[in-house]
Order: structure tokens, then sequence, then C-alpha cells
């Protein structure tokens, strides 16, 4: 009986194990990768970060899963921001300080072919890479995605796009902008945010059984807002106004897409060794185009455009169940430029991080108790605007609330710890406070002219 049991145990163990390996064949351990970017969406436009109003269970489930952070920074708008991912540098240092409208000198617009991209990165390291949704990073097929590290790509290159009939709607003739690998495609009366779903299921279905990187870049929820008719309805009937409820239901929508994407994951059983960053581009938009509002940075002043806090301050988190702790929040600062180094170090690929303004953020991951891997000062630069930061002193130069309007103050400084609503100007009560930051802006423009 006991030599019986024993040969049950062995071959039970020996079936758990062969599963195992064929469920994971040829994935040597590495985890696959998954970079979640929302477009224009409001600091705390989900459940978890405090918006009432909103039905969000996916990407609140995504946050509560790893790690949030509360005081996660980006650019102000959409491209700057995205050269910012994926070089792992200031958009300054990554040759994008603004946003390209999609217009004019094609040959010359967007990001330099010199950067080297996260997908570049990953590819280099043997990944399968994949760009689903928006790129906004230029339009040549060299500063086209395939021409930035990504094995395959489907989306536009535009700052935004029609989600149903895929043309691009700025200044001149309307005209189509969906591409698949560098090739027109035509989806016409397809709804976008469901062909990024098929997109990137497609994607993982191909290379469920090799390491991949997907940045899945949700056009979503920027204007024009194009939500279900389920969720306007839903919204409308519980009586939030107008624009909110335009707003709010491209979010749900957005939240519905994502939760598919979670879906396809768990159902090929890779959820478990898949790291998911998740992250909003910059704030809220108040342009004509989305309705002069609609989403929400809470107590926190300005929006998309803007150098106060609701311009740059984003959503963001990280979540990987195989190795990373869930439910934890970080408050220190930390910015975009800190994915890829953070990237690097969690998959074991050799970066050289000499060029980079980003720092990894592996040790504040596993030590809530270290301060931020910016206490040394950062700095942001927009159009005319400017700010200097160092620990919880902000300086501002030439702010703008938004894309357009700007506050009469030349310098404002502010105390965020004691002031997190940045409606106090402290400029004359500490000027050597002023001219320290002023002194850390102009070495910091320095190194980047």
């Amino acid at each position: 009986m006991k030599l019986l049991a024993k040969l049950s145990f062995f071959l039970l163990s020996f079936f758990f194990i062969t599963s195992s390996c064929t469920k994971n064949k040829a994935k040597d351990g590495r985890p696959n990768v998954i970079v979640i970017y929302t477009d224009d969406q409001g600091a705390v436009d989900m459940n978890c970060l405090g918006a009432k109003d909103l039905i969000t269970p996916n990407m609140d489930k995504l946050v509560q899963s790893g790690i949030k952070f509360t005081h996660f920074y980006a650019a102000p708008v959409c491209g700057p921001s995205r050269a910012g991912l994926m070089t792992g540098k200031t958009p300054q240092h990554a040759g994008l300080q603004e946003n390209d409208r999609g217009a004019g000198d094609m040959e010359h617009s967007g990001m330099p072919t010199t950067e080297y991209t996260m997908a570049e990165m990953f590819k280099d390291a043997g990944y399968n890479t994949a760009l689903v949704g928006k790129w906004h990073l230029g339009y040549t097929k060299e500063r086209q995605p395939g021409g930035q590290g990504f094995d395959y790509w489907f989306g536009h290159m535009v700052g935004c796009m029609d989600n149903y009939s895929h043309y691009f709607y700025w200044n001149g003739a309307n005209r189509h902008v969906l591409y698949r690998n560098g090739e027109e495609v035509f989806y016409p009366g397809q709804y976008f945010p469901d062909l990024m779903v098929k997109e990137a299921s497609a994607f993982i279905d191909k290379n469920k059984n090799h390491p991949f990187f997907l940045y899945f870049a949700l056009n979503t929820p920027h204007y024009p807002y194009q939500g279900s008719p389920e969720w306007l309805k839903y919204y409308q009937e519980k009586g939030v106004a107008y624009p909110r409820d335009l707003y709010a239901a491209f979010v749900s929508t957005m939240d519905d897409k994502i939760g598919k994407l979670l879906n396809k994951l768990e159902k090929e059983g890779l959820r478990e060794n898949t790291i998911i960053i998740f992250q909003g581009d910059n704030g809220f938009s108040t342009e004509k185009h989305a309705h002069y509002g609609g989403g929400s940075a809470g107590i926190l002043r300005g929006s998309k455009g803007s150098l106060f806090e609701g311009g740059i301050r984003v959503p963001a988190a990280i979540s990987w169940p195989a190795s990373l702790k869930a439910g934890e929040t970080r408050e220190q600062m930390a910015s975009n430029c800190d994915w890829m180094p953070t990237l690097a170090e969690l998959c074991n690929i050799d970066l050289n991080t000499a060029d980079l303004d980003g720092k990894s953020l592996v040790p504040l991951i596993e030590n809530n108790q270290i301060e931020s891997r910016h206490a040394d000062g950062f700095c942001w630069k927009f159009q005319e605007q400017w700010v200097a930061r160092k620990d919880n002193w902000k300086l501002l130069g030439n702010a703008k609330i938004n894309m357009t309007e700007k506050i009469p103050e030349d310098i404002f400084l502010v105390n965020l710890k004691d002031d997190p609503e940045e409606k106090n100007n402290l400029a004359s009560k500490y000027p050597e406070k002023v001219n320290e930051l002023v002194m850390q802006y102009e070495k910091w423009l320095e190194r980047n002219q």
C-alpha cells in the first residue's frame, strides 16, 4: 500500500509539473509586460482614486492588485508624455517638447530615431513587441512604431481619431488615419476600442508561449467623447450633468475594454506572470473639442496643458501578482520616465541608465520607507511654462491653468504638503527658496540644451 501511495504521489506530481511546463513552455520564467496608457484621464477619475460618480471596477481591480502611486507625474500633453514613457527621459531630453498636430512638416515631426525606446529594449532582450492604439510620436517609416522597436503595430499616429470612421478631425481636410504595420486598413463603422481589444488578444494568442511586451495605448477618454450608448444612458439617468455625463460614459466604456484585456490574460493563464503598468498620460482636457471639460482632478489645480498638479499628476500603478505585493500605496513622487529603468530591473535586462532622467522604482516598490527616487529635484518645461520641484517645494514660472489661460503671477511658489490645491503664492515670503529653485531650473535647462 505504501509503495502504491508513493507511486500515485509521484504520478500526480509529474502530472502537475508537466502541466505547468506545458502551460509556460519557452517562457524561461521571464514575465510578460503590458503598459496600459490612458488618454486625458483626470487625476482622480477612478473609484479607487476618489471618484464617487464613476463606475470603474476593472481599473480599480487592476490598481488594487498591485502598488498604487498617488504622486505620479508625466508631461502635460499627449506626445511629450509618450516620449517620456518610451525613452526614460524628460521630453526635452527625448527630443519632443510639443504635441505634433499631424500636419505640416511630417518628415521631421515626432520623436528622433536616435532615441533608444522601451520597445527596442525589450526587443533586444528577446521579447516580441507590439503597439496597439495611439502612437503620436512620428509619421515617417523610421519614426512609426515599426521603426522604433515594435514588431507589430495597429492604430493611429495622430493625436485623436473618430472611433467609428477612423478619421482625423483637426485643422484642414479630414483624412483616414488607421494603419497596421505601416499599411492603411479600413474598418468603417467598427468601434476602435473593440478593435484594440481584438488586435491585442490576437497578439497574445500568437505569443503566449514567448515573452512579450504589449503597449496598449488607449485613445480614451480623449475627445471625441464616444462612450457606449449603454453607459451614456446610465449616466444620464443618474442625473450626471453635461459634459461630465459624456466623459463618464467614455471612462466606463474604457474600463470595460480594459476588463476584456485582463480577462484574456486570465483565460490564457498569463496574468500571474505578467507585469502590468497602468498610467494616464496627462490631465483631463478643457479644450473646445472636449466640451470644455468633463474630467476631474479633485482638489488639484489645473488640467491638460498646465504644470499645476491637475495637468501633470496622473493615475498610476504597477501590478505583478507573481512577485509584487498587492493593495499597497506609495506617496513618494515618481515619474513616467521611471518605468523604463524599473522594467529593465524587474525583467533582468541590461540597460545603460547613464543618460536617463528616470530612475528604477524597484527600491521604492520594495520599501515604502525610503525617500523619493527624485529627492534631489525634478523639472518640467512646456512651451513658456516651467517648474522646479524639490521635496515639497514647487516653483512655477509663467504658469497656466489649462492650455490657454495664464495666471497673473509670473512666479508662483507653493509648498505642496501644506497647500496641495496650490492656492497660495509664497514667492514673496520665501525669496531664498525662489532663488534656490530658479538655480535648479537653470542648471537643468543647461543640461537639456
